[in-house]
């Protein structure tokens, strides 16, 4: 199998080799049995168009919280994956909600207008999002994945670059929980 690596460093940087800041991820989905799954942490924010948005207005529902940067690579390929799994299971009860870390504001913009991805993103510059979920999403590993259940706890977990059979097939399961 071959590993897929994450992003991390700041604003307009990449990683380089023997950097320290680096966690790489293959976007495996790590699927947590029900009995042992935790709270998502309560996260409320802004999104890059200015609107609050909080977890807790998913409540009830099945969501997929995809942390980015416009500067990452493997975020820039994943994202068609998400959009289309996003679009694919929204009739389910199922919504996205990206988290873009550690980024300029502009350039996120123009990575939301370009990649259209149906949903919105909190705007997490300072990285007050990937810290609440300590233990659950390690903040130098970008992009990572969470899936919420309906009960808002994590249900699976993705260090970097999400499979689209992979995502599609861990949302569908979650959704179909009773």
């Amino acid at each position: 199998m071959t590993a897929l690596a994450g992003c991390a460093g700041t604003q307009g940087t990449q990683p380089q080799s023997g950097d320290t800041r680096y966690v790489a991820g293959d976007g495996t989905m790590l699927v947590v049995p029900a009995a042992q799954r935790q709270a998502a942490p309560e996260v409320r924010g802004e999104t890059l168009e200015g609107t609050a948005a909080a977890l807790a207005d998913h409540k009830g529902k099945v969501l997929v919280l995809n942390f980015w940067a416009s500067w990452c690579a493997p975020c820039r390929s994943e994202a068609p994956v998400l959009k289309d799994v996003a679009a694919k299971t929204r009739d389910r009860g199922v919504s996205f909600l990206g988290v873009d870390f550690k980024d300029d504001k502009a350039q996120a913009m123009a990575f939301q207008r370009t990649q259209q991805p149906g949903y919105p993103s909190l705007f997490d510059q300072p990285g007050k999002v990937a810290l609440a979920f300590h233990g659950m999403v390690n903040p130098a590993a970008i992009p990572s994945t969470l899936v919420l259940d309906r009960q808002g706890r994590v249900a699976a977990r993705a260090l970097g670059e999400v499979k689209y059979s992979d995502l599609l097939d861990v949302v569908t399961k979650v959704s179909d929980e009773k």
